[in-house]
């Protein structure tokens, strides 16, 4: 290994050298050990889960993690019998090496102080290993390993180790390249340098690339004002000719002809200048835009993992999983080098765990039903993550009974979610939306692994925080797929450019259902609200005027643009003054100082450098409602103006992090008459209880920056607002909990299981009273 190679190596301490190493050959022993089980395991495997073994037991020797070495020497021992033909691995043997990747797992996370202490809690867990390891090996007479062996010192000087010249780093501590398969590893090549950066680091660079970038954009402009010069140069050398045209009748001087022709050269002189440093300034600008982009997006690639960075454990939790329940369940992971933002990739595990454990719970059936159904004994799970139109998709599809669609019908009427008529006329789609409700679940019983409704909630809210889409199918009988869309990056975002009040803004291509010029004589005036026709229903329509209130549009012509928003529950057409094109635009985040700005998300900069905002759809449709509901609309004149007639029933804030449970609670009261706003966190809550007048609090307890208990505790301190009535909306039903509510000046704490019938609505009632003053 050269010197560079030593020094960024050394960079990382001894420590997170073997966690690195650790995390590796885990993920190799864990593959191997699956492909076992699936089929007879070849020669070449063997070897593969022996080198795997044995790596790990070096690299623990280094850090003197005897514990991890003594487990990792019985595994290779037991690898190296059955490839010699004297063991035969079946599954309970395959079962306990299982429980050896295990506590290899748990023993890299420690660290040298806790060690110890580690070793001793679990000594009976490690000694019952060891003895039901022997009782598997009887052919095994080595020895016990590094016990016997002279141990590294743990110090800091370990750090120096890889540059002591007489031990090869590769010997002591190899860090296999993240994305190659083991097998590709030559025992004379050396992994990929590394070097240590911390998140934070790279999102800056990422930030001045990204500007750099659109600094480089400005030439163009530049360049192209530069053809005007150009042009009056022309200009002037053409008035100049005409006007000694105009004269040659006349007798000049010969210093006059001197100077016309001095003026000419001059002129000719000039504009050629201007040409070559056009020509010049053109090369310029392309070899700058040129090398902008390619920093930009080798900053952006290191960004990048592949997928199989961020699924590597859910092949084991599958297999255990099933097991758990008596079946027989196979992953299948397409795509794994499918190249996924980091930030997404850490925010897809959850929810991907969450589909994977409600596909082999729910979707796939037993050994038994399968064959009863003509199905092979064995169910597959396939994961697929592609690249496709500029977006990321992931799929999750089983191919077990499917969801029930009259199952869910009757859900949804035995929770009283909809009115029986409306349930009767759901479409599959709308039906099927109705998985993702916080609390919704098809499963009768409550077990440890699904049953309580939480877990489509929690992709459905990854989703939507990172601007994706959502989209679920199902065949009865056939299995069920939940796919999921996703920006390939967040730094990256495609966007729709409108102008509203001479300011432009961005809207995310993904979140606009439609943007369309719209006839005025289409515009249609209903129960004084306006609406145009569009995919078979009425969409109400406003002006972006209203939203941002920002003055009064000015329309000319018969052509409205009209950006369709929101989703089948809640579709709105926002008139903007025109359309300014679609943009791939550098996402910069917004100063932490301002908060959450209300319909803004984020911003970026154009091509000249001036700022454009990015609209934050979501919280832009909540802002639509809540015009709507404060009174109808009147038709919209010729001049495009739109006005409201306001009415004042009470008002209630709805505070809550989940879209979903917001939404619910929105609807349940407004159906009922309340006018209902809505609020994103506990401090999005505190600014708009300050800001404006309600009659009503609803709050959630656990929510990010400020959570419902301590939202309450600042409304009944505050002198102004401690007569508003506060009511908590938890999952937490213990008598402790509804207690430490009451204590911080609740008036009524209430669960979320009663959402679905009147309980919330007469709480609402006892509390204030009926919606009308």
């Amino acid at each position: 290994m050269n010197q560079h190679n030593q020094d960024d190596v050394s960079n990382l301490s001894m420590l997170e050298l073997f966690r690195i190493e650790a995390e590796n050959q885990t993920a190799i022993l864990t593959s191997g050990l699956l492909e076992l089980e699936r089929s007879s395991a070849s020669p070449q495997q063997w070897e593969i889960l022996m080198r795997a073994a044995h790596s790990f037991k070096g690299a623990a020797r280094i850090v003197n993690f005897q514990t991890a070495v003594r487990v990792a020497h019985a595994m290779e021992d037991c690898f190296a019998l059955a490839q010699q033909g004297k063991l035969e691995l079946r599954q309970p043997g395959i079962d306990l090496l299982f429980r050896g990747i295990d506590l290899l797992g748990q023993i890299s996370k420690h660290t040298e102080a806790g060690i110890a202490r580690w070793d001793a809690d679990h000594a009976d867990e490690l000694r019952e290993f060891f003895d039901a390891l022997a009782s598997f090996t009887p052919a095994c007479e080595t020895p016990a390993p590094a016990l016997a062996e002279p141990a590294v010192p743990s110090s800091p000087a370990n750090t120096d180790l890889l540059r002591d010249s007489s031990l090869p780093a590769a010997a002591v501590l190899a860090i296999p390249e993240p994305y190659s398969h083991p097998v590709a590893a030559h025992k004379h090549e050396y992994p990929e340098r590394v070097v240590r950066l911390t998140a934070e680091s790279l999102n800056r660079l990422l930030g001045l690339a990204g500007e750099s970038l659109v600094e480089s954009r400005w030439l163009r402009p530049f360049a192209d004002s530069l053809q005007h010069l150009k042009h009056h140069q022309t200009e002037l050398s053409d008035k100049l000719a005409d006007l000694h045209n105009g004269l040659s009748d006349e007798h000049l001087s010969e210093r006059a002809e001197h100077q016309f022709a001095e003026l000419g050269r001059k002129v000719v002189e000039c504009q050629h200048f201007l040409t070559d440093r056009m020509q010049e300034l053109d090369m310029f600008d392309r070899r700058s835009a040129h090398h902008s982009q390619r920093m930009y997006l080798e900053v952006l690639r290191t960004r990048m993992r592949p997928f199989s960075d961020g699924v590597r454990r859910f092949p084991r939790m599958v297999r255990d999983l099933a097991r758990a329940l008596n079946k027989e369940v196979r992953l299948e992971i397409i795509g794994e080098n499918t190249q996924v933002d980091r930030d997404i990739l850490e925010r897809l595990e959850s929810p991907l765990a969450h589909l994977l454990r409600n596909a082999v719970d729910h979707g796939c059936e037993t050994r038994e039903q399968r064959q009863r159904a003509g199905k092979s004994p064995e169910g597959t799970i396939r994961l697929e993550a592609r690249h496709s139109a500029g977006m990321l998709q992931v799929t999750v599809a089983d191919d077990g009974a499917g969801v029930q669609l009259e199952r869910v019908r009757e859900a949804i009427m035995e929770r009283r979610l909809t009115p029986p008529a409306v349930a009767e006329k759901l479409t599959e789609s709308e039906l099927l939306e109705f998985l993702f409700l916080p609390g919704f679940t098809l499963k009768e019983e409550v077990t440890e692994i699904s049953g309580r409704g939480v877990g489509l909630d929690v992709v459905q809210s990854m989703v939507r925080s990172v601007r994706g889409n959502l989209r679920v199918s199902t065949q009865p009988g056939h299995g069920l797929r939940v796919q999921l869309q996703l920006p390939l990056t967040l730094s990256v975002l495609r966007a729709l450019l409108v102008e509203v009040a001479g300011e432009p803004y961005a809207i995310p291509s993904t979140q606009i259902t439609r943007a369309l010029k719209l006839q005025r004589e289409n515009i249609e005036v209903l129960e004084s609200r306006h609406h145009f026709h569009f995919a078979g229903g009425q969409i109400g329509l406003l002006t972006a005027h209203q939203v941002f209130d920002c003055g009064d549009p000015q329309l000319p012509g018969n052509d409205v643009p009209v950006v369709v928003l929101g989703d089948r529950n809640a579709r709105y057409g926002l008139v903007v003054d025109r359309f300014l094109g679609e943009r791939e635009l550098i996402v910069q985040p917004l100063d932490a100082r301002l908060g959450k700005v209300q319909d803004i998300s984020a911003a970026a900069l154009m091509e000249d450098g001036s700022p454009v905002l990015i609209v934050d759809v979501d919280d832009m449709v909540r802002s639509i409602e809540k015009l709507v509901s404060e009174g109808p609309l009147t038709k919209v004149q010729r001049e495009g103006l739109l006005e409201l007639t306001r009415r004042k029933p009470k008002r209630v804030l709805a505070v809550d992090d989940s879209l979903t449970v917001r939404e619910l609670i929105r609807k349940l009261l407004s159906s009922r008459g309340y006018l209902a706003d809505v609020a994103v966190d506990g401090m999005d809550g505190w600014h708009a209880v300050r800001a404006g007048h309600y009659d009503l609090v609803i709050t959630d307890v656990d929510m990010p920056r400020l959570d419902g208990i301590e939202l309450a505790t600042l409304i009944k301190k505050d002198p102004r607002l401690k007569s508003l009535p506060v009511m908590i909306v938890s999952y937490k039903d213990r008598e402790e909990d509804r207690l430490r509510g009451l204590e911080a000046g609740a008036d009524y704490y209430l669960t979320k299981g009663s959402f679905h019938d009147e309980t919330l609505l007469q709480a609402v009632v006892d509390l204030i009273g009926e919606p009308e003053a």
